[in-house]
């Protein structure tokens, strides 16, 4: 049977001041810490508000949410940008993926995919293997979908061979039936 420690009852009839909790390996210190821990588990992102408005050059390495407007260029090799329902933007855009719910005037390119969801708008040319355009969406513009790792000069090194050789044979042919 449990028996509590008479040690721990104040000799007075007032209570007891709070003894500082002791912790484990599995038990955190305080609550203050675990925001920290899950935003180092996190990427961090950064918010761009709905009153802010950037000209000029934009680069980063966090992933970017911008609800505002930006004009000029905007680089995020590594991450992934996020355009809000308010985001205004007329700018080259350039990252890692891109999510699109407000409007984007100018060519986006990902290195790995540009999402245009339901009230979303891009104005301009998309380079990206993988798009997807969800309905309620508008997209004007042409779509190149270049496959992870293949440049367009690696394309056209790769056709040069068989080029030259398809012609070739039925003018070698054409000299034999002469």
């Amino acid at each position: 049977m449990w028996k509590r420690d008479e040690s721990a009852k104040p000799a007075s009839g007032q209570p007891a001041p709070a003894a500082a909790p002791t912790t484990t390996a599995s038990q955190p210190i305080s609550a203050a810490p675990q925001p920290d821990v899950r935003r180092q588990m996190e990427r961090d992102v950064v918010n761009i508000g709905k009153s802010v408005v950037i000209k000029g050059e934009l680069n980063g390495s966090e992933d970017l949410t911008i609800e505002g407007h930006v004009e000029g260029k905007i680089e995020l090799k590594e991450h992934v940008l996020t355009i809000g329902p308010n985001g205004r933007i007329k700018a080259q855009v350039h990252a890692k993926a891109v999510i699109v719910q407000g409007e984007v005037n100018g060519n986006v390119t990902a290195s790995e995919k540009v999402d245009i969801r339901d009230g979303g708008s891009v104005d301009g040319d998309i380079i990206s293997p993988r798009v997807a355009i969800a309905e309620g969406a508008h997209f004007r513009g042409s779509v190149d979908m270049q496959r992870k790792g293949v440049q367009p000069q690696a394309q056209a090194s790769q056709s040069k061979p068989v080029a030259p050789s398809a012609p070739a044979q039925p003018a070698t042919q054409a000299a034999a039936a002469h």
